[in-house]
């Protein structure tokens, strides 16, 4: 018997099966539409640092090992025997979600794409990608309180709302779902550990409010899942099934969360270390000038004026004759 991880006994939550997790990719038209989207991609991203590479400037190998593990958790999360389970198990699809929402949006802002296409295109490309960034519908969309709403709010819609069975319903809107996740994550991530060019740049404390806010989000979230009496959705999973689901997806969201906060507070302090030392060394290079404008001033004295006053008209008076009558004056 192949071992299964089970997750409810019941035809519409069917146990899932390691076998159909390794084995059972997805090869329809829009399936294999999307590997061929997220595989050019891959190789746009590779030839761009290649040809920064060429023209004698580095691109970090750090967002390049970024973006492909960005594409490999896509790949994972709606092409695999994972997306098999996408609209029968719950569970399953909550980690489907996950992984499109918190770990590969995060790997494709680590991996700074905008700015690798500022930096190997062309100067006419390069002035039609600046022109977008700065346009008006950009700047309003990539704004942190719009982007809270798109990111925490897309969440709450689509498990507290018919627009999940919705989703289940009509594949079409559930393969869009998939990219709507990516592109709420993306910007929400953006806001928070983003290095591509934008309007916003929030300092740490701001970013650590914006994650904040996905505190309660989640846990209200979650525990609505993990205490339902009915199910999310009772045409395609049982109420174990949602429990699971809810469970996964408050545990996860909680920890992807307090890790980041974590991870910004770090960052905030190393900050704060970097600019006390700046400021340091200004205060010393200050130090510095203003001891060498006063000594410079001290030796002005000690050679100027007295120097003078020792071969001038006080020399003359010395004697008791007046100036003039040292040159045959009257």
């Amino acid at each position: 018997m192949p071992f299964t991880l089970l997750a409810a006994a019941n035809p519409i939550s069917p146990p899932v099966r390691v076998h159909t997790l390794l084995t059972g990719w997805q090869t329809g038209p829009l399936d294999m539409l999307a590997l061929a989207i997220e595989l050019l991609l891959a190789a746009w991203y590779v030839w761009s640092a290649r040809r920064l590479a060429a023209r004698g400037r580095r691109w970090s190998p750090w967002r390049t090992a970024s973006f492909l593990a960005a594409t490999v958790t896509m790949v994972i999360a709606v092409q695999s025997g994972l997306a098999a389970y996408d609209d029968s198990v719950f569970w399953v699809h909550v980690i489907q979600h996950l992984l499109l929402m918190n770990v590969a949006a995060i790997f494709y802002v680590l991996s700074a794409p905008m700015t690798l296409a500022l930096q190997a295109s062309s100067r006419r490309t390069q002035r039609f990608l600046l022109a977008v960034l700065h346009s008006r519908v950009v700047e309003t969309i990539t704004h942190p309180a719009v982007v809270a709403v798109i990111g925490y709010g897309t969440m709450i819609v689509y498990f507290m709302t018919p627009v999940y069975t919705l989703s289940l319903e009509h594949p079409l809107f559930h393969d869009y779902t998939h990219l709507h996740f990516v592109v709420a994550g993306y910007l929400s991530w953006s806001v928070v550990v983003g290095v591509d060019p934008t309007r916003w740049r929030l300092p740490y404390l701001a970013k650590i409010g914006f994650l904040a806010i996905g505190i309660p989000v989640n846990a209200v979230l979650g525990l609505s899942l993990t205490l339902a009496r009915v199910s999310v959705a009772p045409g395609f999973h049982t109420v174990a099934d949602t429990h699971i689901g809810g469970t996964i997806l408050w545990v996860f969201g909680e920890l992807v969360t307090f890790v980041a906060i974590s991870i910004l507070i770090y960052r905030w302090m190393q900050y704060e270390e970097r600019q006390a030392i700046r400021a340091d060394r200004r205060a010393d290079a200050e130090q510095a000038r203003a001891a060498a404008a006063a000594a410079a001033a001290t030796g002005t004295a000690a050679t100027g004026t007295p120097a003078a006053a020792a071969t001038g008209t006080p020399a003359a008076a010395a004697t008791g004759t007046p100036a003039g009558a040292l040159d045959g004056e009257p």
